[in-house]
């Protein structure tokens, strides 16, 4: 998908279970995409396996979440980490969506991730991205 890039070490994670469906893939690459607040989270070891995140705060303010005792033990997070949700692009761009029920916890310091399904939650796999109102603005930018 992208050729041949150059990452900085430091924007590859290893996530020692993979990602649920791809546990043979344990490491990743954080790709920004330049100019909008969308990352790529990209295999390293496959070049075609790629997922479009985005911090959910982004798009849900108030979006929030405890971590239990065994993922925190399983990143070795003593205080700091940074979530994505793993986007789905839709023919119609005010139908995309982020899962906000699935996260991807990162620890920054030891560069180790995880998809952490949030269980006894009301949030979705497919929570809208924009509402009717943002979609306009968007498009009318593009």
């Amino acid at each position: 998908m992208w050729g041949k890039v150059e990452v900085n070490e430091g924007n590859i994670f290893r996530f020692p279970k993979g990602l649920p469906g791809f546990e043979d893939e344990t490491e990743f690459a954080i790709i920004s995409s330049e100019d909008t607040p969308f990352s790529y989270l990209q295999s390293v070891k496959e070049p075609g396996l790629s997922f479009l995140i985005v911090s959910p705060f982004i798009f849900a303010p108030d979006y929030s979440f405890e971590l239990n005792d065994l993922d925190k033990e399983e990143l070795d997070i003593d205080d700091q980490v940074t979530v994505y949700s793993i986007v789905t692009i839709h023919s119609e761009i005010n139908k995309s969506t982020m899962n906000l029920l699935a996260p991807v916890v990162l620890n920054p310091a030891n560069r180790v991730g995880k998809q952490i399904v949030l269980h006894q939650s009301s949030y979705e796999t497919r929570h809208l991205i924009w509402t009717e109102d943002e979609t306009k603005s968007v498009k009318g930018g593009v």
